[in-house]
């Protein structure tokens, strides 16, 4: 991605990482509501809040990237690598990520849309 300016890859990144935060706040909101905890409002307020937070972050990625004619698409996946395919302003360029490491940045994604909710 030497190509693409700093700005835009990290945006194309935030393009790969947020809609996995989204599926699993979704995720934790199934598992929360079908457990057995005794208050399970507080929880569900937590993640619910930390949610809608990563949804508008969200549509402000995929605004940029529209206006800025960026599409970021998977090609394949395999035990240890994903593969992206990222078109930039006519320039096709295709990266593999090592799942540990997505795993590890929407890790810490996690934890960061959960401190925002708290302050």
């Amino acid at each position: 991605m030497t190509r693409i300016p700093e700005h835009d890859r990290n945006i194309i990144e935030k393009a790969l990482y947020l809609p996995m935060v989204v599926t699993i706040f979704n995720r934790d909101l199934q598992i929360i509501e079908g457990s057995s905890l005794k208050m399970k409002r507080p929880y569900l307020e937590i993640v619910e809040a930390a949610l809608k937070l990563v949804q508008s972050d969200l549509v402000q990625v995929k605004k940029y990237l529209g206006k800025e004619n960026i599409k970021v698409s998977e090609l394949k996946r395999d035990q240890e690598f994903t593969m992206y395919r990222f078109l930039y302003k006519r320039y096709e360029k295709h990266h593999n990520y090592f799942n540990p490491r997505l795993k590890n940045k929407v890790e810490e994604l996690l934890r960061s849309y959960f401190k925002e909710v708290f302050t």
